[in-house]
């Protein structure tokens, strides 16, 4: 067992595009949940909160935008970003999805490589669920607010993208996450970084970390990426 990957919940009820972007999703890294309407979505969420959740707007039963209207009052589920998926097209529809708290909105038929970089887009927008203020993780402590570091109350001294970084990381914790999915959520848009520069700051930060003994946190999980753990 590796740990666990970003989840996607994909709410629709055709067989055909759960599964094709079942597919796509598996491809890019992601572990993907699928509900072919809000009853069976409603029973994954109960379980176990997505990263995020691509939702069909004509839905039998409960339609996708009032099921999206009714998640975003719901305290324990606001915070899950929504990408709308429909054929509605018209610029009010757009609207509507949008006003009932929809992160994006994606008209069928779409490539699936575009529904990938909204979704990177929109994640790399949404606000890691408890990641506001400080994060402690066995006396390494992680202020958000101040971007301070310390280490049983030693202060760390680290650069803005090793913050970011481990930022990143305590507030994602138990993950694997590739090399792609890093530099996507950590350095953002910038196309121009490889993949090896991801390799070169976690040396940086485990070095930073190693003398006290953290950067064991930092796991290199084989042939895939890093995962923050404390196991």
């Amino acid at each position: 067992m590796v740990g666990m990957l970003e989840t996607i919940l994909v709410v629709d009820d055709e067989p055909a595009i759960r599964q094709m972007l079942g597919f796509a999703l598996t491809n890019e890294g992601y572990k993907c949940e699928e509900a072919g309407n809000t009853e069976e979505a409603q029973a994954i969420l109960t379980q176990q909160l997505p990263e995020l959740i691509l939702l069909d707007w004509m839905l039998p039963g409960i339609s996708g935008v009032d099921f999206a209207r009714r998640l975003k009052r719901n305290p324990s589920t606001r915070e899950v970003p929504i990408i709308m998926l429909t054929a509605k097209g018209e610029e009010a529809d757009r609207i509507k999805g949008l006003e009932v708290g929809a992160d994006d909105y994606v008209t069928k038929p779409f490539s699936t490589k575009e529904l990938i970089a909204r979704i990177r887009a929109v994640l790399r927008r949404a606000t890691p669920r408890h990641a506001e203020g400080a994060v402690e993780v066995d006396g390494l402590r992680v202020d958000t607010e101040t971007h301070r570091v310390t280490a049983t109350g030693n202060p760390l001294e680290l650069s803005p993208t090793e913050f970011r970084l481990l930022r990143f990381f305590v507030t994602h914790p138990e993950r694997v996450h590739t090399r792609p999915q890093l530099l996507d959520r950590v350095w953002g848009d910038n196309v121009y970084i490889e993949e090896r520069t991801v390799d070169v700051h976690i040396r940086r930060l485990r070095k930073v970390l190693a003398p006290h003994g953290y950067d064991r946190l930092i796991q290199t999980v084989r042939s895939i990426g890093y995962r923050f753990s404390t196991q």
